[in-house]
């Protein structure tokens, strides 16, 4: 279990330029952040621009059966904070990053199990990072992240996501 105001060890980095098995990311941000057990991951993907989870609704319900709107938020705020992490651990980067900003609009109801996918809200937010890093030791991105039930779209969240200065 863990404790209170003690840091997680971090994952070894991945070989340069390679990127997390996703298994061991999962399993390692599962330790680290205990309600990750209980979000119902299925699986995890990722390309050069977007990460992809596949989820369970069953631990997101809400009374009236559907996807609870509080876990849903905590997933996409997840998700982003990930996107961001392996994007840095892919760069050979060891770094923390936090939530700045985040918003969230609900447009249909999740009514079975969904898919969550991730990617910079501007083609060129990488680059941008990577700059920011390289000038200053920090940097922001922003990021989207939707939440497809089948073909609909029923969750579409923004966050901005800061990498904080190397110690």
């Amino acid at each position: 279990m863990r404790e209170i105001g003690i840091p997680h060890p971090r994952l070894p980095l991945p070989a340069p330029g390679q990127d997390d098995d996703p298994a061991r990311f999962l399993a390692w941000l599962g330790e680290a952040i205990p309600l990750v057990e209980h979000l119902g991951i299925r699986r995890m993907t990722r390309d050069d621009r977007e990460l992809t989870w596949e989820l369970e609704l069953t631990p997101s319900l809400n009374d009236k059966g559907t996807g609870f709107g509080g876990a849903l938020t905590a997933q996409t705020t997840l998700l982003g904070w990930c996107w961001t992490t392996l994007w840095l651990r892919r760069h050979s980067l060891a770094r923390d990053v936090v939530v700045a900003e985040a918003s969230q609009r609900f447009l249909a109801p999740v009514t079975g199990d969904y898919r969550m996918v991730c990617f910079p809200e501007r083609e060129e937010g990488p680059v941008s990072l990577a700059e920011q890093l390289a000038a200053r030791g920090r940097g922001r991105i922003a990021l989207v992240q939707q939440l497809r039930c089948g073909d609909t779209l029923c969750l579409e969240a923004r966050g901005d996501y800061a990498v904080l200065g190397g110690s």
